[in-house]
């Protein structure tokens, strides 16, 4: 490795490394951070990864499930999910989020006990790569907290090192009135050491230390857990709840200048890193913020598009896509090297928080009204003035279409079809939680057994009825499955929905949601059109730049446009991608 391509990584690091930690002793802790992430078998890159779009492309889609969200009493759930995945997804997705796969003892696995075991009762790291071998896995980094009741804080309330210094404190007497928080409970948690008493800060539940990056040590044991997880083949890393990594009393403690630092810091890392690494940052937050994480291009490869999930689902609900439309063209491009990451659910609830200052009041409540209806829920978060405010809806985005503000139809299954179809023809990488292609129900059952709102999107099947349903051409989870397989293999041939490729909303009628995308290399075009309501409707071809002297047809149906009709015509939810090049 040449002198100068070692000082330009070094320069780098220096730099970060006196940002965050500005009175250590930088060469020493350069070397540590080296040593963390590249242990003395492992070789960097002579040359950084310059951003770029070449990480992705249109045939990346992600299945996001926990280990166990498929059953069966006999087999190890990680071999029935990677069963599932070959037998029914293999050449739909090509990647895959299993949610925390660690042992835990709450928040169904983001409190975890042990950042480097597998839950044996999911199965062991052999069974993450026999799936890693077969799809890009992603894997959570868990780094804001970590269990009450793991070896790491039992080590910090016995005043062992270096734990002892690991887990951030407080005292009852600071200001943290303006601290951010998802949560109702008290922020501060009284705990019994061997240095006497002492009040340990809590985000988000009491079972949730938050741990304290101001100590280094902290970062480096979380470098050596990215090592471990890249070398058991995780390609995409998912930094849970990064946006509250940093506390400082009296300030809201979100977004702090030292967490996007340490952000920075690894993805510098990554870019040196000879395996091809993602970061994905979580921060369900409003878009200014959220957007915020992609740096300079040099923080998060990808984010969430936190405003979708509730943007789409009000566009079908009320029957106008104006709100999701309005949003959309103000959104901007992903820069290079970086892409969105496309939902509609995801183990948590559907996120109100993104769109604030995006949907107005009484529309939130309209559709909080509807969600009850159907026998959804809503959780709360605390505000700074100690009230409270909607959080999340709870549900299934399957149920969470089952009726429109105006009540229950027939259309249910073309409603959420079209929801989804949304999300793979937007700018970006598309994914799809396990219960959204399975159509799964509302489970109250799990909610009132786990006293737990979100449990009513945590359903786990049991295998054999599950299949027993897939084999059903008639079934729910039949249909849905075999109609979203199918859109997503057309998806995957389509070089204009690579998630870079570029992308136009044009403005139409507020019935139908239509976006022109246009791949990189500018030879093929799809006009991407959904109606998101419960009438027909036509679109004069004059609103679209369907070019004259090329043929036009619909990738979904097959069908080719006659140019000599005035009109599009899109039944009831129907979606149409007109694109010239089949």
């Amino acid at each position: 490795m040449s002198d100068q391509k070692t000082s330009t990584f070094d320069a780098r690091l220096t730099a970060l490394i006196k940002e965050i930690y500005p009175d250590i002793d930088v060469t020493a802790f350069g070397s540590e951070v080296k040593q963390a992430f590249w242990p003395e078998d492992k070789a960097r890159l002579e040359k950084g990864r310059a951003p770029s779009n070449d990480l992705w492309n249109e045939k990346d889609a992600l299945l996001i499930t926990y280990g166990n969200s498929i059953l069966d009493g006999s087999h190890k759930p990680l071999d029935l999910l990677h069963d599932f995945l070959l037998r029914r997804l293999n050449g739909v997705l090509n990647s895959v989020h299993i949610l925390p796969f660690f042992p835990y003892t709450s928040d169904d696995g983001f409190a975890v006990s042990d950042f480097r075991a597998v839950n044996p009762q999911l199965g062991d790291w052999p069974d993450i790569n026999r799936i890693s071998a077969d799809f890009n896995l992603m894997s959570d980094l868990v780094l804001n907290h970590m269990s009450s009741q793991s070896t790491w804080f039992n080590a910090y309330r016995q005043g062992q090192s270096p734990y002892d210094k690991f887990f951030f404190e407080a005292s009852p007497d600071d200001d943290v009135s303006e601290v951010v928080r998802p949560r109702t409970t008290p922020l501060l948690q009284k705990v019994e050491t061997s240095n006497g008493p002492r009040h340990v800060w809590c985000t988000f539940s009491h079972d949730q230390i938050d741990l304290d990056f101001r100590n280094p040590e902290v970062l480096l044991e979380f470098l050596r857990i990215i090592r471990l997880h890249v070398d058991n083949g995780v390609k995409i890393i998912r930094l849970d709840a990064v946006a509250f990594l940093w506390k400082e009393v009296g300030t809201p403690s979100i977004h702090l200048p030292q967490t996007h630092a340490v952000v920075q810091l690894m993805r510098h890392l990554c870019d040196f890193a000879e395996e091809d690494i993602i970061l994905l940052t979580e921060t369900n937050v409003p878009k200014a913020e959220n957007l915020s994480y992609f740096g300079k291009r040099d923080e998060a490869h990808a984010i969430y598009n936190f405003p979708l999930p509730p943007l789409i689902l009000h566009a079908v609900m009320s029957g106008s896509a104006h709100y999701l439309r309005r949003w959309q063209s103000g959104m901007p491009p992903a820069p290079m090297g970086c892409a969105y990451l496309n939902f509609t659910a995801s183990h948590d609830g559907i996120g109100m928080r993104p769109v604030e200052g995006i949907l107005p009041e009484d529309e939130k409540a309209k559709m909080i009204d509807t969600i009850k209806a159907i026998g959804g829920l809503v959780s709360m978060r605390a505000l700074p003035n100690g009230g409270e405010a909607p959080y999340e809806i709870n549900t299934t985005f399957y149920d969470a279409t089952g009726q429109t503000f105006d009540g229950p139809d027939n259309l249910h299954f073309e409603r959420f079809l079209c929801t989804q179809t949304i999300v793979m023809s937007l700018e970006g990488i598309p994914a799809f939680y396990i219960h959204s292609m399975l159509a799964t129900p509302n489970d109250h059952e799990q909610v009132a057994h786990r006293g737990m709102n979100r449990a009513i999107n945590r359903h786990r099947w049991d295998y054999p009825e599950l299949n027993a349903r897939l084999d059903d051409p008639n079934s729910a989870q039949s249909r849905v499955l075999s109609a979203l397989s199918d859109r997503l293999k057309v998806r995957a041939a389509q070089p204009a929905f690579h998630p870079n490729a570029t992308q136009f909303t044009i403005p139409l009628a507020d019935e139908v949601f239509g976006i022109w995308r246009q791949s990189l290399d500018r030879s093929q075009s799809i006009f991407a059109l959904h109606n998101v309501s419960d009438r027909k409707v036509e679109i004069p071809h004059l609103s679209m730049n369907l070019i004259d002297d090329e043929q036009w047809i619909d990738l979904l149906t097959g069908e080719a446009v006659d140019m000599n009709e005035e009109n599009l015509t899109l039944a009831p939810y129907q979606c149409r991608w007109i694109t010239n090049r089949p």
